[in-house]
């Protein structure tokens, strides 16, 4: 009988990160079985079945709830694109297919989710389940817009910058952001950190997902920490590289549980006001050497950065 070897383990997950990788950064692309195989160094034969098994959706299944998820998060966050221009952006080839995909995913066309402010529309739906109707989704969005505006908050202050390349090794999350997201950092990341002495560099907090858009057990993160060019990973992580290029950043003090409101309020209020859209790129938060935390309270400081191009 053959023993599971770790290492073959370890070399397949690192194999399917660069899958998922490469799908994010060519949406807007023509993706096919086998260039996918061909990223992960897999049968073409074979792999349908490997990433089926992996992701626990089918590629089909899989591309289509990515590429209309960055589109409800697009129409969010740049209320005046239309909407043949956001099919287009995410690799639909006509506004027909897009709203179709859409409305089977979301429940609504996208034209009605442009009009509204968007809220978690899989509050009570399974994912490619959803039964709820436009009427339903307006009400859900116009509590949402309520809690947005109860107390004035002052205006974001938010810099526009040129951010290096950096190249970091990370552990993945998956789940409900928030303070599920602290606890990851606490319980999983901290030992991990201190066993493969990577204390006193600068950390990396790397969202793959909206969560206003995607269903919350399917959100993506990466905790991760600037490491050399000749820095290899333990076995259970993995190692990327954070394009570099333009980003516009705001400072943020406060708990895990107030973090996903934050960022919020830089894609949704800012962001259609500022001349500027959002690219390929991951948004990610920025934790310097010297950032603050307080066991305490848990209040802690970052720069949250999100990825810019003109319009």
């Amino acid at each position: 009988m053959i023993k599971p070897n770790p290492n073959h383990r370890v070399e397949y997950d690192r194999r399917m990160h660069r899958v998922l990788a490469y799908i994010d950064v060519h949406l807007d692309e023509s993706i096919d079985l086998s260039r996918l195989a061909k990223v992960a160094a897999f049968s073409s034969f074979h792999f349908h079945r490997i990433f089926a098994a992996h992701v626990g959706e089918t590629l089909g299944t899989y591309l289509t709830r990515r590429r209309v998820e960055q589109a409800a998060a697009r129409m969010a966050s740049q209320p005046r694109l239309g909407v043949l221009n956001v099919a287009l952006s995410v690799g639909f080839g006509s506004a027909e297919a897009f709203t179709r995909a859409f409305k089977k995913h979301f429940g609504c066309v996208p034209s009605f989710w442009k009009k509204q402010r968007p809220a978690p529309w899989f509050a009570n739906s399974k994912m490619g389940q959803t039964k709820s109707k436009p009427g339903q989704a307006k009400r859900r969005r116009a509590v949402y817009s309520r809690a947005m505006t109860k107390t004035k908050l002052p205006p974001l202050q938010v810099a526009i910058k040129s951010r290096p390349p950096v190249r970091i090794t990370y552990l993945r999350y998956q789940g409900p952001f928030g303070d599920a997201l602290g606890q990851f950092w606490q319980n999983e990341v901290y030992p991990w950190m201190v066993e493969n002495n990577l204390l006193g560099v600068p950390r990396y907090g790397v969202s793959h997902d909206d969560p206003q858009v995607t269903a919350k057990n399917k959100c993506r993160y990466d905790a991760g920490l600037e490491v050399g060019p000749d820095y290899v990973p333990s076995q259970k992580a993995q190692v990327t590289t954070l394009p570099g290029g333009l980003y516009a950043g705001t400072q943020f003090k406060g708990t895990s549980s107030e973090i996903p409101a934050a960022w919020d309020r830089i894609l949704r209020e800012w962001l259609p006001a500022s001349g500027y859209q959002l690219d390929a790129r991951s948004c990610f938060e920025y934790y310097p050497v010297n950032g603050a935390f307080d066991e305490k309270t848990g209040v802690f400081t970052a720069e949250l950065c999100i990825p810019i191009a003109k319009l």
